[in-house]
């Protein structure tokens, strides 16, 4: 592993807090559902569909531990109105995923796919941004099952409910489709969920659809 840092942009900012943000030294924690039990011997991570790419692509659990891995130093914005500053991630990145597909031109979102059902949506630049990843390691340390262990996403500039933990799956899309929480019986969180334009905190009707 390249012992360089990716510096997330929005650490070089001169106010880190998005507007209505608190600071926090703790974790935010929360998901939809049950904490997923973890075996190795079953795990994979798929990517998909045909003909979006030339063919379904799938990593067992080691053979997604041995590809390159980075070092992330960013920022965690929580949608429940909680900042946690300087954070160390490590894992492999979302960019390692070009040298193992051909992703049609066509493709402008992707579905991220976790356990028990849980999906989250993003555009396609969000996703294969620079500081994001499939992170298996916070400041050092093993994730926990609570925060996604083995596997989590995260992309730092947005919400962190766009960072789904447990993944399992990356669907390309050629078109946008509501996640999860996008759905409008789960809460019609907003499509991208970019912090720095949302307001998550207040009356709790920025980060929505409208």
């Amino acid at each position: 592993m390249n012992d360089k840092v990716i510096l997330s942009t929005d650490t070089q900012r001169s106010q880190r807090l998005p507007p209505n943000q608190t600071l926090t030294q703790a974790w935010p924690t929360s998901h939809a559902g049950e904490i997923p039990p973890f075996d190795g011997n079953k795990w994979d991570l798929s990517l998909f569909p045909y003909p979006l790419i030339p063919e379904v692509k799938s990593f067992n659990w080691l053979q997604f531990q041995a590809l390159p891995r980075v070092k992330v130093f960013a920022d965690l914005h929580s949608v429940i109105g909680v900042s946690k500053l300087d954070n160390l991630w490590e894992g492999v990145p979302t960019r390692e995923l070009w040298n193992h597909v051909r992703i049609k031109p066509s493709v402008q979102f992707v579905m991220v796919h976790g356990e028990y059902g849980f999906c989250t949506n993003m555009p396609i630049d969000d996703f294969f941004g620079e500081d994001c990843l499939f992170a298996m390691k916070h400041n050092g340390e093993d994730l926990t099952l609570e925060q996604g262990f083995p596997v989590r996403l995260v992309v730092p500039r947005l919400f962190d409910w766009k960072s789904a933990k447990w993944v399992r799956g990356i669907e390309f899309m050629e078109h946008d489709q509501p996640g999860f929480w996008e759905e409008s019986q789960n809460g019609g969180f907003h499509m991208r969920g970019d912090p720095w334009t949302l307001d998550a905190h207040g009356d709790g009707q920025r980060y929505r659809k409208k």
